[in-house]
């Protein structure tokens, strides 16, 4: 966990103008227009510049693993400039050549050495290494110079995390050892003073068969949470609560609502940032794609911790704003429209559903002549944000464990549905939508960015053709927000 104090980054923010919104699950964009690709990434202060910086995995559909690392620079956790890869693959290299993996990159200032450090889970393609990779730079942008791949203290090193402990200002490592029957451990371990190597270890988590670690820190307490490990399926990210790192640790809790897989994210990193008026803590996990692992989305949001009560929880947003000097969070509020309400085609139908909005939910979304159309949105001839909200019944579960029992097409897991949706009928601007898995009974958002014309429109969804069948999934409501500029310049703005 990065701590970030807003009397340092408050006066570096000239221009909030240049804030943007923070859309969980939505397409994220550099300043170029292109999507951000840096995933199971993490995000660091720079002193120097008294900017964000984020690292993150390259990933492209030709190649998963081993594409390198990723940054991006920000003022403001909303716009990122990409600078281009901090560390790249070198081809024959023995540990970051293009078919090895590189994972989970993190970059800390080592003050002993003057430069910046780089760490990640350095492995081969049959995870048969199991090491830590560890790479130094003059500038944190890099590029990022190969020291050595290691075994920390001659253990196995799997989903590697980084801590530092504002109190004292100590470092740690946080790594799960693996798969095999004599891993399933999660450590902390401290660095030594030049964070270029691991001193001793300060808490094994025993058997709890987990991963993707990161720790936040209160004046009273320390929250390690972690995701089960179930590839690039997602699950209910657990939390740990203890006085001192070395513990003693509570049992483990999930953090946000069952069913829901902690909103099909999984965790990898947070950020603890002070403002003026409150403390903010925010979880920056990745919405994986099982099918199409390069276009997985992010999921960043704020945590809501309770010391008292020795909680942490996840509450879902939408959109909000995060005014980094204050530490405040504003959630956007949009304006709802219930499927209930949409006309139907083909084979499209209402169906009752108590859960749903008005009791009534529309499902037989299948193919592009099958639609649901929802009229009389109100919009501004801006770009807005559409929240989608919908049930899709492919369950996961989990077949090769004990009471999985998932609803399965062509006996091929599914775990999404792809829907079209055509703004006032041009199809020449169909977007598309990814409606992953949710569970029977339980209603998740997905967030499209489209262009509305100032007044009236119409918004039709149709099923797309998934892979696997051409059935979307059920839809209950969308909601729709205003232009990033117009509640700026409004009285929600600022």
């Amino acid at each position: 966990m990065v701590s970030i104090r807003a009397f340092v980054v408050g006066t570096l923010l000239t221009s909030l103008a240049s804030a943007k919104w923070i859309v969980p699950a939505g397409r994220w964009h550099d300043t170029d227009g292109n999507l951000i690709n840096a995933h199971a990434g993490s995000v660091t202060w720079d002193h120097v510049t008294g900017k964000f910086f984020w690292f993150g995995e390259y990933k492209t559909e030709e190649q998963e693993e081993g594409g390198g690392v990723t940054v991006y620079s920000s003022d403001d956790l909303g716009t990122w400039q990409f600078h281009g890869k901090a560390l790249s693959p070198i081809e024959g290299h023995p540990y970051i050549s293009p078919d090895m993996i590189i994972q989970r990159p993190k970059v800390i200032y080592s003050e002993v050495d003057q430069q910046y450090h780089m760490w990640w889970h350095a492995d081969n393609s049959t995870y048969g290494l199991l090491l830590q990779g560890f790479a130094t730079s003059p500038n944190i942008t890099g590029p990022y110079n190969f020291v050595d791949a290691t075994a920390p203290l001659g253990n196995w090193s799997q989903d590697f995390g980084m801590f530092t402990d504002y109190k004292d200002n100590q470092t740690y490592a946080l790594y799960s050892n693996g798969d095999r029957r004599e891993g399933r451990d999660v450590y902390i371990s401290s660095f030594n003073d030049a964070i270029s190597a691991i001193d001793s270890v300060v808490h094994r988590f025993n058997k709890y068969d987990l991963e993707a670690p990161t720790i936040i820190q209160t004046d009273e307490s320390y929250y390690a949470l972690m995701s089960h490990k179930t590839g690039y399926r997602p699950n209910n990210v657990v939390a740990f609560r203890a006085p001192s790192l070395s513990g003693p640790w509570s049992q483990p809790f999930m953090i946000a609502e069952p069913y829901k897989r902690t909103y099909n994210s999984q965790s990898g990193f947070s950020l603890r940032i002070v403002g003026s008026e409150r403390t903010t803590y925010m979880y920056l996990g990745d919405q994986w794609d099982l099918r199409s692992v390069w276009d997985s989305r992010y999921v960043w949001l704020p945590l809501t911790v309770d010391d008292k009560k020795h909680s942490v929880s996840l509450p879902w947003y939408d959109i909000y704003d995060l005014d980094i000097p204050t530490g405040n969070i504003t959630p956007i509020n949009g304006t709802s429209y219930a499927a209930s309400e949409a006309t139907v085609s083909g084979s499209a139908f209402k169906q009752e559903a108590p859960f749903a909005t008005n009791g009534q939910i529309v499902t037989g979304i299948s193919g592009n002549d099958s639609t649901v159309t929802f009229h009389n949105i109100s919009g501004s001839g801006k770009k807005q944000w559409v929240s989608f909200y919908y049930q899709n019944t492919d369950d996961m579960g989990f077949g090769d464990q004990p009471g999985g029992t998932p609803d399965r097409i062509g006996g091929t897991w599914v775990v999404r549905r792809i829907s079209s949706v055509v703004v006032n009928g041009n199809t020449a601007g169909m977007q598309t939508l990814v409606q992953r898995d949710t569970h029977k009974g339980i209603i998740m958002s997905t967030p499209l960015e489209l262009d509305l014309e100032a007044g009236e429109n119409v918004i039709t969804v149709g099923g797309l053709d998934n892979g696997n069948g051409t059935m979307g999934a059920d839809l209950d409501r969308i909601v729709v927000f205003p232009s990033e500029e117009d509640w700026r310049a409004g009285p929600g703005g600022h």
